[in-house]
């Protein structure tokens, strides 16, 4: 996988706050696939086969699977196969396959649809840009609502220091693959795109069956989240404890001024 350097997925720190949810699960492959120097296709198709009971909707191949000209979305949905390039991108991809089996089966059975309707074209449609920015940046978040209020207004003041305790009760759970890829090597200015939970969501096992439910086309092609600095999490970063961490205004933008005559 490393052509004679150094294997990327060496350098994850399984022990961040953001990868507990998938530490038990991914931890091993990583493990697996450094040691052996292995395809990260073939860790990922070993946890899919290795519980013939678990609902698994794909499997996992080599890239050169997809055919040249071929969407890979639509080979997915088509052949229920993942092409997989050795590279922490596609491994973080196929652990949310793994973790996240209905939601991401949702996910591309609508990007399908939405290939079906317009074709692919050099811009994505609304829906398949919405299902692209969750897939590879998203996040869900059960929180009470206080918080997101907070989040919703942007008061990140509010948010993190005046309802700091509050987060013992919240729980944000990564999705995006592209995200996850990015945090190896965080950065403050991160930031997802964060899709509200209900409260009653103690696992992921549960938020995966909600969230296959509620990705529906109709509300997802007005890109239902809210951006998130992840890194301003409480307990996420050390940085953080001290209020002033989130006086950066180029992380921890203002909303948006309304144009004049909007929303009249």
């Amino acid at each position: 996988m490393a052509a004679g350097g150094v294997n990327p997925l060496s350098a994850v720190d399984w022990g961040a706050p953001w990868l507990q949810p998938w530490r038990q699960l991914g931890e091993p492959l990583a493990q697996r696939a450094v040691a052996h120097d292995a395809a990260v296709h073939a860790v990922l198709q070993s946890a899919a086969a290795s519980n013939a009971a678990a609902e698994r909707p794909v499997c996992f191949g080599p890239q050169s699977d997809l055919p040249a000209g071929t969407a890979y979305e639509q080979f997915i949905f088509d052949q229920r196969r993942v092409p997989t390039r050795d590279n922490l991108h596609d491994f973080f991809n196929g652990l949310v396959w793994l973790q996240f089996p209905q939601a991401k089966r949702r996910l591309n059975q609508l990007q399908a649809q939405a290939i079906a309707a317009d074709g692919v074209q050099p811009v994505r449609g609304p829906l398949r840009d919405a299902l692209t920015v969750f897939d590879e940046n998203g996040a869900v978040l059960c929180a009470p609502s206080p918080l997101w209020d907070a989040l919703r207004a942007r008061d990140w003041h509010r948010l993190f220091v005046e309802l700091r305790p509050l987060w013992g009760e919240a729980r944000l759970v990564l999705f995006g693959h592209a995200l996850m890829e990015k945090l190896v090597l965080p950065r403050k200015p991160m930031v997802a795109h964060v899709f509200a939970a209900p409260d009653a969501m103690d696992s992921v096992a549960c938020i995966d069956r909600w969230l296959a439910t509620a990705m529906q086309a109709d509300t997802w092609v007005a890109k239902p989240f809210a951006p998130l600095p992840v890194l301003g999490v409480p307990g996420w970063w050390p940085a953080n404890a001290e209020a002033n961490f989130y006086d950066d205004a180029q992380v921890f933008r203002p909303p948006p001024v309304p144009r004049a005559g909007v929303g009249r």
